[in-house]
């Protein structure tokens, strides 16, 4: 356990310096004359490496403040949005994953997922702002008529009501990649060879199923946290766009549409820094859950 342990360490540091890389050169691209030549864009990148090495980000070009301030400002909503959709994915991809990943359920359900499943988020979005304006008579925020702070709890039952659609969003889009996940989980473990090995010593199918098949279902659940890191995040970003949230993901957009490349390279930094650490995680927890006896 220990090894496979400082594996994904040495991994996820790897996976940091690679985002640092990437990070760097988007925000090279923010220099005069980065974009003249080959060389005057390393040059460029070698600045920045070495001001991300003294964690220098600059100013962002469209608050004016520093970069630094801009994320820590408005992470903890994005950071709202992602806990909640958790939530909502657990409550609703797990039922799902596990009633939809037997056998002839799993057949007879898979092109209905799949087309849902392929559902733009953005689209999921409009469907709730239009039918929470026009059944429920809410106030959506998608035209800016609640204003909502970057804080990870709403402050008011406005604010709270307001948070409601983006955090649904996300957490429909991360619902689909629970669920996937657990149906991946789920045929893996079906076809698992020691199944057979265990019927033949007598073992009955509901032991089976509780003992071995359930603990190695979750363990792939865990293995794909990275994934459905990933998933929330861009979810995150459409939903904040969508419903007017000033949190990092709408930084990084209009970040992006403004050219004002520190700024996004800085933001793309801290979402694939929470990503490769939730992948972290989840693989040890995941070792973990399977192979328990190796944790000593």
């Amino acid at each position: 356990m220990l090894r496979f342990v400082l594996n994904e360490a040495g991994r996820l540091v790897l996976g940091l310096f690679g985002a640092a890389l990437m990070a760097a050169a988007i925000a090279a691209m923010s220099l005069p004359h980065a974009g003249d030549g080959i060389v005057d864009f390393l040059a460029a990148w070698s600045s920045r490496l070495a001001e991300y090495a003294h964690l220098r980000f600059g100013d962002s070009t469209i608050t004016g403040v520093t970069i630094v301030s801009e994320i820590a400002a408005r992470l903890p909503l994005t950071i709202g949005l992602v806990v909640q959709g958790i939530v909502v994915a657990a409550l609703v991809g797990i039922p799902v994953g596990f009633l939809f990943g037997a056998g002839p359920a799993r057949r007879a359900a898979a092109p209905l997922i799949q087309i849902v499943a392929a559902a733009p988020v953005f689209c999921a979005g409009l469907a709730l702002a239009y039918g929470t304006a026009t059944i429920l008579h809410w106030p959506v925020a998608i035209n800016g008529a609640v204003r909502i702070e970057p804080r990870f709890l709403p402050g008011t039952a406005a604010q709270a009501q307001a948070l409601l659609l983006p955090a649904l969003t996300v957490g429909l889009a991360g619902a689909a990649a629970v669920q996937l996940a657990l149906r991946r989980a789920a045929a893996d473990a079906g076809q698992a060879s020691w199944r057979f090995y265990l019927r033949r010593m007598g073992l009955p199918s509901w032991d089976i199923e509780r003992s071995y098949i359930v603990p190695q279902i979750f363990a792939g659940l865990l293995a794909s946290l990275g994934e459905l890191m990933l998933a929330l995040l861009s979810a995150a970003a459409v939903a904040e766009w969508v419903f007017s949230c000033p949190g990092a993901a709408d930084l990084f957009i209009k970040s992006v549409a403004l050219h004002d490349w520190s700024a996004a390279g800085a933001v793309l930094f801290v979402f694939a820094s929470l990503t490769l650490t939730a992948q972290f995680l989840g693989r040890c927890t995941a070792r973990l859950l399977t192979d328990p006896g190796r944790a000593a």
